[in-house]
C-alpha cells in the first residue's frame, strides 16, 4: 500500500479498488447481525418482497465499500480519519453474487487552518457492480496528514 501525504493528492485525482463478490451466506449474516428486515434474511419472505429476493442492508453495502476503499487508497498509513459522511444513497439492490467496487475521487483539499500536521479532503465515492451499474454512493471528508506539518498526533 502507498502512503501518499495530503501535500501530494490533487482535486480531481481518482483510484479504483479492488472487487469483492458478496455470497448470501454474507448478506445474512450481516442481516442476522446488524439490519435484521426478512429481505436480508428470509429467501422465502424476499422472494414475496418488492425485490424479489435477497438484497444486502444498505449498511452491509457501505461497510464493504469502506473496507475496500482502506484496502486500497494510496495514502494508506496517512490517513486520520474522517469526521463525516453525506449525501449517502442506496439506488440499486446489491444481490448474493453481486461483485463491487468503488471509485473514488478527490473533490477538493485544503490544510486545516487549525491544526498544520493535516489537511482535509473531501471525496466522492461511487460503488458499482459487475455490470457497472451505480449502486451506492456518498460523499466523506477524511483528514490525511502532511507532509510538511508537525508530526500526526495519534
Amino acid at each position: 500500500m502507498m502512503s501518499l501525504w495530503f501535500d501530494d493528492l490533487r482535486a480531481g485525482d481518482s483510484f479504483t479498488s479492488r472487487g469483492t463478490t458478496l455470497t448470501e451466506g454474507q448478506i445474512v449474516q450481516f442481516a442476522f447481525q446488524f439490519d435484521p428486515q426478512p429481505f436480508h434474511m428470509d429467501a422465502h419472505a424476499a422472494a414475496r418482497s418488492q425485490y424479489g429476493g435477497i438484497i444486502a442492508s444498505g449498511l452491509h453495502t457501505l461497510s464493504v465499500a469502506c473496507r475496500l476503499v482502506q484496502q486500497d487508497k494510496p495514502w494508506g498509513a496517512t490517513a486520520m480519519g474522517a469526521p463525516g459522511m453525506d449525501d449517502l444513497r442506496w439506488l440499486k439492490p446489491v444481490r448474493p453474487g453481486d461483485t463491487l467496487h468503488v471509485v473514488t475521487q478527490i473533490k477538493s483539499l485544503r490544510p486545516s487552518a487549525s491544526k498544520p500536521d493535516r489537511g482535509i479532503v473531501q471525496l466522492y465515492h461511487a460503488v458499482y457492480n459487475q455490470h457497472d451499474e451505480l449502486v451506492m454512493d456518498y460523499a466523506i471528508t477524511e483528514l490525511v496528514a502532511r507532509r510538511d506539518g508537525d508530526t500526526p498526533k495519534q
